[in-house]
């Protein structure tokens, strides 16, 4: 009988590329199992609406949140009642009087400003969506001169996202994390 013996094998080029290849595969499809899960992209042409505060004293943030809470049952209103982009546009033009006649009465005399245009925001995340930084078409309400914190709401689709620090009245803010560096690094924990 004859002997065992190992038989060398020389790796090639594809042998030492595979596991990197398995390894970006993973990776797309864990990213389009989160986008299927989360909805995909929101639409570019979402109306927005922004409250930028006198500053960031208590007191001028307190003004700002006084002002979203009684402005925000009309914006819901006015989407509430739109069955398309035409029908919000027409809405929220119905309200602008209104809007501005509530921001202006408790505004603690800084002068309100609303317009809409072109405006630059910054990235939100949402859930597991992020909202990326863009120009988007928009409503701004300025209290005073509008160097403050700010809130803002996307009007179409019907989601709005106050900010979470402003909701629950905490400065800290949430650590963001990554799956797949928290994975790779527990194998080495």
């Amino acid at each position: 009988m004859l002997e065992d013996y190992e038989v060398a094998r020389k790796k090639t080029l594809w042998d030492k590329l595979l596991p990197y290849i398995e390894f970006i595969i993973v990776l797309l499809i864990i990213q389009s199992i989160i986008t299927l899960f989360t909805g995909g992209v929101e639409e570019e042409d979402t109306i927005r609406f922004r409250l930028l505060a006198h500053s960031d004293a208590p007191v001028d943030q307190q003004i700002k949140r006084n002002i979203q809470r009684e402005i925000e049952p009309l914006i819901a209103k006015a989407v509430a009642d739109s069955q398309s982009d035409q029908e919000l546009v027409d809405n929220l033009v119905a309200i602008e009087e209104t809007v501005l006649e509530v921001a202006e009465s408790l505004s603690n005399g800084h002068a309100v400003t609303l317009e809409r245009t072109e405006a630059l925001f910054p990235p939100k995340r949402s859930g597991l969506f992020i909202h990326p930084q863009a120009t988007y078409d928009a409503y701004i309400l300025t209290i005073g001169s509008g160097r403050g914190d700010n809130w803002w709401c996307a009007l179409f689709p019907k989601i709005c996202f106050p900010d979470q620090k402003e909701e629950q009245g905490k400065e800290e803010e949430e650590e963001v994390t990554f799956f797949v560096w928290e994975w790779i690094k527990s194998w080495f924990s």
